[in-house]
């Protein structure tokens, strides 16, 4: 059960491992492109390319839809990413439950957006938590975790395809262990719980009196989507990556050189990688060369 390019991995791990994939439940495909034509998203594509069957209800509420999961008759359900919520009449169904690979070291960043708040946090290691599910968010009890750090030049984009393939090669292995009997399974802690709020697109303009820092890791947090951005001359530009740098005697904003250093609350940034509307992302250098911000120039 999943829907984005985070789960792929997952579904194409477990069916190497030889598992039998009764049945792939993903969201219903949603319009797209400019003939805003119905296009079914990366997992279902991949079960399709995998010959598998493919169920995109748009809701698991209805006894209709609860009834069709039962007949499958499964051992057991790998969720990840899937964005339905399960009713407990589907956790129920599956003979040894739901797992769910979630891309954070639980019981820190429940939620809708852990890869992002880790980032924007500043955490310096993130990872996987296999979890049996229940009812709450989030609060199952665990199985098994991973960790790996999060780098000074880790983005959104590359702890999301870094988690993906991990969390696909741990479910392989708690599946193994669950079917032989030794899944272990531990309640969370009940202490450093964190919610990994969904993003809001509002919190994703750069607020230049805040500090370097911060600034600095919302760019990389926001990357690639939503973007974090700023205006320019009318313009609105987004940053994908940026470097701390020592800062200057300007106003919050102040654009300091033609390299693209910006004078924050506290210290300074120089972006590395930017993206006007529509186009393409490319390096401040070649993005200096289209049409440059001039030092000088107070970024809003």
């Amino acid at each position: 059960m999943g829907t984005p390019d985070f789960a792929v991995p997952a579904l194409k791990a477990v069916h190497a491992a030889g598992h039998r994939i009764v049945a792939v439940y993903s969201q219903p495909p949603r319009a797209a492109g400019r003939g805003k034509k119905p296009r079914p998203g990366p997992v279902h594509k991949a079960a399709e390319e995998l010959d598998l069957p493919v169920f995109t209800p748009k809701s698991l509420r209805n006894a209709e839809a609860q009834a069709e999961f039962a007949r499958h008759e499964a051992d057991v359900a790998v969720v990840a990413a899937y964005g339905l919520i399960l009713p407990q009449a589907i956790l129920d169904a599956p003979r040894l439950g739901c797992f769910n690979i979630h891309a954070s070291l639980l019981p820190r960043w429940r939620g809708a957006a852990p890869i992002h708040r880790a980032v924007l946090a500043g955490d310096t290691k993130t990872g996987v938590t296999i979890m049996k599910m229940d009812a709450g968010l989030d609060t199952g009890d665990m199985a098994l975790t991973v960790e790996t750090p999060i780098g000074a030049r880790d983005t959104t984009e590359t702890l999301h395809d870094r988690l993906a393939q991990m969390g696909a090669d741990l479910m392989v292995e708690a599946l193994e262990k669950l079917a032989k009997g030794r899944l272990a399974l531990t309640p969370q802690p009940e202490d450093s719980i964190t919610y990994a709020a969904k993003i809001d697109k509002a919190e994703a303009r750069i607020d230049w009196t805040r500090p370097a820092v911060e600034i600095e890791r919302k760019i990389r947090g926001l990357s690639p989507f939503p973007g974090a951005w700023f205006e320019a001359d009318g313009e609105r530009v987004k940053a994908h990556m940026a470097m701390l740098i020592p800062p200057a005697d300007a106003a919050p904003g102040t654009v300091l050189d033609h390299a693209l250093t910006v004078q924050c609350g506290d210290g300074a940034i120089r972006f590395l990688s930017l993206q006007r509307a529509g186009k393409k992302t490319m390096d401040a250098t070649e993005f200096q060369r289209g049409r440059p911000i001039a030092p000088g120039t107070v970024l809003r």
